[in-house]
């Protein structure tokens, strides 16, 4: 049986081929492409994690040019993956920020990285 990790990761390398395979088909993700991936799997999940005052059209336009490392207007598996990093990170940073909110754990804000 496959963990909850194992599933989630396997899961974002398929969401990933599903949607850099459509026009043009290669192995990257346009920023047309992108767009719709996001809108499409996660829009409640970014619409929760955008920075404030900023609409989620934005702030995938900022996760797009903050991940296009190469900035050749599309993004390869690898800054893909920066952009799930990206989100991932807004997303436990903004957790924090939730008064009284429960998490599911409990810590404290030690989380073995620095600055």
């Amino acid at each position: 049986m496959k963990t909850d990790l194992e599933l989630a990761l396997e899961c974002a390398v398929n969401i990933y081929h599903r949607y850099a395979v459509r026009y043009p088909i290669d192995d990257y993700l346009s920023r047309k492409e992108f767009s719709q991936l996001l809108q499409d799997t996660a829009q409640p999940f970014l619409r929760d994690t955008a920075p404030p005052n900023t609409s989620t059209d934005a702030y995938i336009k900022q996760l797009f040019a903050k991940a296009d490392a190469n900035h050749d207007g599309r993004l390869k598996f690898t800054e893909f993956l920066t952009t799930l990093s990206l989100v991932a990170i807004d997303a436990h940073n903004k957790s924090h920020q939730d008064p009284g909110a429960d998490h599911g754990h409990r810590h404290s804000h030690e989380h073995g990285h620095h600055r």
